[in-house]
């Protein structure tokens, strides 16, 4: 009789670990007990109940609420797991219906609302600012009108709206003639819109009112999953470096979190943030303009340290298989909070299509301090800048993603020192990298473009301690100390010269490059030793999308002849101001013998992303089978 009782006591324990699950449906009541049968209506409120090992279930439907978590999990095995419930679409809005539109003339409607109605944060008199944000001369609100889902532009005027124009800025010209303005004093808010041959009180129109959708207001709110949501139209604010970073998910100060599966769009600035906090600063630059905003932001950087930013408090998430369009600002940004994680089978497209406003802060995925942050296997398309990795990329590995149709730059590495590897990409942008940092390895990677090379000599950058947020030193940066290992170089047809690595001929630190391919006038390194250089070669490289497919042709030649070696830890040596090495995250070494299809490399490898190339004509399609 006692092993029984004991038996059932561990089975109790056992199940307790588990947790509890609640349930929450638009048929629901925050009175319920949040069981299947009796559900709660809000996230917000199965947030309120839930603790660490605990999973929130929510049912089909749309729940216009920003989440609030109040808490977070006890680690990786005891999380606080916020889930769409398996095949339902359920989706988090921060915007409202509005269907009480007045006509005035032509396609213009007009509505007034009262101030009451959007509680305590009106994005209708709040304008977007920050530090490096550009405005363009003219004034821009959080807010946005979305008529069926799809937004509006903002004019300045109510005279833009009543006679509208194609934007020439933006990448959907016939969408920008369906504009809106605002105005609001003490007591009400008006919007006018143009829906041209459309009645917004027939169709779905929507007006954002919330500054976040899934943003934890506290620090200490760890290890939470959030997942298979769609989350969409937030007014968020301008999330610059020194900033408290608030997108439409954000995980504030904290540390774990996965967010995963979710499709996420039409935020005013950032879909994701993995973000600074206020407390260190929040646009100190925009507010002290007596120094420079590099100066403003290594002050930041010290005060973060002294709030806790190290591995062990902050950052190590994962951002996994979503999809994120339509924000204007970044698919997914942080400072110093994108530290330690991995981002990792998004699809990343049509960001910053508007144009509308400007910034040192736009692309698909932009990070600074992304110290040991894995950037692996993404599609980003279309998105103006598709990576910027500014300040302190260190320990960051760039791999098997495949960047393409951005019209500033595929990647861009801004005043870093490095360790950091960019290996087996397919980059298919007329520029595929900007690099204006140091301590760089490109191992088989594709370059269908440009590749840009400056210096830096007027700001003084960190380099930290290997695989640690502490500061080792600080540097200009000189131009060297990179590493090219079996690279294709093929440039689009006509492209002019400055492709390749001649740019380095001259570099202040030693470059250390072989085994590339060059076609097409790119130039080689002076220095390097085993090399293809066709300069009168076109491999009519081609990138073309057929629904979900992306289809890259190109044609090679002298690779199979070329003699190249196996890429490793040991070969790529250490970067030279950090004196660290380009390794694993745990210190161990890196060998590159699989290519960007996990297929296992010879020993005389083919250069580029592709073991198996053909010489002459070769035809891949993505996602590789």
């Amino acid at each position: 009789m006692k092993k029984v009782k004991i038996l059932i006591v561990l089975l109790v324990a056992g199940s307790l670990a588990y947790g509890k699950e609640y349930h929450v449906s638009v048929k629901g009541n925050d009175a319920n007990t949040g069981t299947e049968a009796a559900p709660f209506r809000t996230i917000g409120r199965a947030a309120q109940a839930a603790y660490a090992g605990d999973v929130i279930t929510v049912h089909a439907g749309t729940y216009r609420e920003w989440v609030n978590p109040p808490r977070g999990g006890a680690g990786e095995d005891a999380r606080i797991v916020y889930r769409a419930a398996p095949g339902e679409q359920v989706e988090i809005k921060g915007s409202e219906v509005v269907n009480t539109w007045t006509k005035e003339t032509g396609g213009v409607w007009k509505v007034t609302l009262p101030n009451s109605f959007f509680g305590d944060y009106n994005p209708y008199a709040d304008l977007i600012y920050g530090d490096w944000f550009n405005g363009m001369g003219r004034v821009h609100h959080t807010g946005e009108v979305f008529l069926n889902n799809k937004s509006l532009y903002e004019k300045e005027t109510i005279d833009k709206v009543r006679n509208p124009e194609i934007y020439p800025r933006s990448k959907d010209p016939e969408g920008s003639k369906y504009v809106w303005y605002c105005e609001s004093d003490a007591e009400n808010t008006t919007i006018w819109a143009n829906f041209h041959q459309h009645n917004p009180n027939k169709e779905l129109v929507e007006i954002s009112l919330r500054r976040t959708c899934f943003y934890p207001e506290k620090q200490g709110v760890n290890y939470l999953t959030v997942q298979g949501f769609h989350i969409s139209q937030a007014a968020s604010q301008w999330a610059a470096p020194t900033a408290e970073q608030v997108g439409m998910v954000a995980t504030h100060w904290n540390k774990g979190w996965i967010i995963e599966n979710n499709v996420i769009s039409n935020a005013k600035c950032s879909g994701i943030t993995l973000g600074k906090e206020r407390g260190t600063g929040h646009n100190v630059w925009l507010n002290d303009r007596s120094i420079d905003g590099s100066l403003h932001y290594i002050e930041v950087t010290f005060r973060t340290l002294r709030n806790g930013w190290s591995k062990e408090n902050i950052g190590s998430h994962i951002v996994r298989n979503n999809e994120i369009f339509a924000c204007e600002q970044t698919g997914i940004c942080g400072s110093m909070g994108a530290a330690f994680s991995i981002v990792e089978n998004n699809y990343i497209h049509d960001i910053w299509v508007k144009r509308q406003f400007e910034g040192a802060e736009i692309a698909g995925i932009k990070f600074h301090a992304a110290i040991d942050t894995q950037i692996r296997n993404n599609r980003i398309c279309r998105t103006g800048r598709g990576m910027w990795l500014d300040w302190m990329a260190q320990g960051t590995r760039v791999s098997r993603n495949i960047v393409y149709g951005n019209d500033l730059e595929d990647l861009f590495f801004e005043v870093d020192h490095g360790p950091y590897i960019v290996d087996n990409n397919i980059l298919g942008s007329p520029v595929n990298v900007w690099n204006m940092s140091q301590g760089g390895a490109y191992v088989h990677n594709l370059f269908a473009g440009l590749f840009r090379v400056f210096q830096e000599k007027s700001r003084y950058t960190p380099y930290h301690l290997p695989h640690r947020t502490d500061i080792a030193g600080l540097s200009i940066i000189l131009n060297g100390d990179n590493r090219f290992y079996n690279n294709l170089f093929i440039p689009v047809a006509g492209a002019k010269l400055g492709h390749g690595k001649a740019e380095y001929d001259n570099g202040s630190y030693p470059n250390f490059m072989d085994g590339n391919a060059y076609y097409n006038h790119a130039l080689q390194y002076g220095k390097e030793e085993h090399f293809v250089s066709l300069p009168d070669f076109d491999p009519k490289f081609r990138m073309e999308e057929k629904g979900k497919e992306v289809h890259i042709s190109f044609a090679v030649q002298g690779v199979k002849d070329l003699q190249t070696g196996i890429v490793t830890t040991e070969r790529l040596g250490k970067a030279k101001l950090p004196k660290a090495a380009y390794e694993q995250l745990d210190g161990t070494p890196i060998v590159f013998d699989k290519d960007i299809c996990n297929v296992k490399r010879s020993e005389q490898p083919v250069p580029g992303p592709f073991e198996r190339l053909n010489e002459g004509d070769n035809t891949i399609v993505y996602p590789f089978k």
